[in-house]
């Protein structure tokens, strides 16, 4: 098994920002970004990596940027080492498919999160919400649903719960209409508008290779005046891939993500407070073997 990459150190150029996965330099009026092997569970990062899990990811969003280019424009300058500039040309090893040049945009700090099945934080929301129910509708975030749904039941439409980040980095579920007092009217109705219509175009294509997006979240930006699609798109680290061939309401579905780590840190009843625990080499391997399969599925790659 290959060596998980777990920090890049780039001489050359300031590190702009570090997030739980990727580490992005500074190239003045681009940005390069990374996506290392490293995993995070319950917002933690863990000492150990998925090898291979930031080429899943840049794969995976290079191939839906592609898709949904006819619907929005995005940062993608290039993915090739060689179009970058000389001076990274000896970090090959590092950034060869795992790594994008992307344009500098100035990032509007609301998650646009699109869900086309109950799970997740709103299938909680909506428990805590159901014994209290006595008209036969439970409204969440703006949206009156039937008070009878079971766990991943697919909703009679996609619903769109745009998210704020709070103080202590966990997002935060939001209103509509809170986001429009946050960043304004029309460009909340313009997101909303180019999410939903990425996520059916996505869902759509997904639902022919056999598979389920329970739901997603997209990130936009300026690039001068204009609203570009930043950061990832549709991986499982911010998305719910299910299998149509094993997928049953009522429960929660076996998903190609870190589930089987998230699964692990629970049995072992860690804290989730750092430093975490080591992982096993199985649940390592499980992993691997779960994002692998999402892209092998989805994009036959």
């Amino acid at each position: 098994m290959e060596k998980a990459l777990l920090k890049t150190e780039i001489k050359e150029f300031p590190l702009y920002a570090q997030g739980k996965v990727r580490d992005v330099y500074d190239l003045k009026d681009k940005l390069l970004i990374i996506a290392t092997d490293r995993l995070s569970a319950f917002d933690v990062v863990l000492p150990n990596g998925i090898p291979g899990k930031g080429k899943v990811l840049t794969r995976m969003s290079l191939f839906w940027f592609e898709l949904v280019k006819d619907l929005i424009d995005n940062h993608l300058l290039s993915f090739k080492v060689d179009d970058y500039p000389a001076e990274l040309h000896k970090y090959r090893e590092s950034l060869e498919d795992r790594s994008m040049l992307v344009k500098k945009a100035k990032r509007i700090d609301v998650e646009c999160v699109v869900r086309g099945y109950i799970s997740g934080s709103l299938w909680k929301e909506y428990q805590e919400k159901t014994d209290l129910s006595k008209s036969g509708r439970i409204e969440i975030l703006g949206y009156q649903l039937p008070d009878d749904l079971k766990e991943s039941e697919k909703l009679s439409f996609p619903i769109f719960t745009p998210a704020t980040k709070a103080e202590s980095g966990h997002d935060e579920n939001i209103s509509f209409e809170e986001m429009k007092k946050k960043i304004g009217a029309s460009l909340s109705e313009y997101l909303k508008e180019k999410s939903m219509a990425i996520y059916q175009k996505c869902s759509d294509y997904a639902e022919r290779k056999g598979m389920i997006i329970a739901d997603t979240k997209f990130e936009f930006g300026f690039s001068g005046e204009k609203v570009i699609l930043i950061d990832e798109i549709l991986s499982p680290d911010s998305s719910r891939f299910w299998s149509k061939q094993v997928y049953s309401p009522g429960k929660s579905q076996e998903s190609f993500d870190k589930q089987f780590v998230r699964d692990y840190l629970e049995k072992i009843n860690w804290n989730k407070k750092p430093p975490a625990p080591e992982l096993p080499e199985d649940v390592i391997l499980k992993t691997k073997e779960k994002y692998e399969e999402a892209l092998k599925r989805l994009i036959n790659k």
